[in-house]
């Protein structure tokens, strides 16, 4: 299974530009909430990186089998088969498949890597199982 992973919390700044490559990346739009990975603050003050862990919970929730696993075990939302229903938005335990409003489809993690090149501090990884 290949995912973006966090190898290094202690080290992030929570500069955002893993968030704002990811942004840019689906919506050309550098704007945060649109990034399929997100930089959260804990109750405590420390930070986390929320990254996808294609668990999948998205895949069941879509009624239409719009989104499906490919060889390398991403979780892959097909255009054509989309109806944006939002039900993969409501699913996704940690808020991170995405639905822009001016647009057709959500979007998710699909472990390009560019959050990963994007990153000055070298928090992110990608793992491949």
């Amino acid at each position: 299974m290949k995912k973006v992973v966090v190898k290094d919390q202690e080290a992030c700044v929570a500069c955002l530009a893993c968030e704002l490559a990811c942004a840019n990346a689906f919506y050309k739009e550098q704007v945060p909430e649109l990034a399929c990975i997100q930089i959260t603050t804990k109750e405590d003050g420390s930070l986390k990186t929320l990254t996808c862990v294609q668990c999948g919970k998205c895949a069941k929730a879509c009624e239409n089998e719009a989104i499906t696993k490919n060889a390398k075990g991403v979780y892959m939302i097909s255009k054509k088969l989309c109806v944006n229903c939002g039900k993969c938005v409501e699913a996704c335990p940690f808020g991170l498949v995405v639905k822009s409003p001016d647009k057709d489809v959500p979007s998710k993690c699909i472990a390009c890597g560019i959050c990963v090149e994007a990153c000055p501090q070298d928090v992110l990884a990608i793992k491949e199982s």
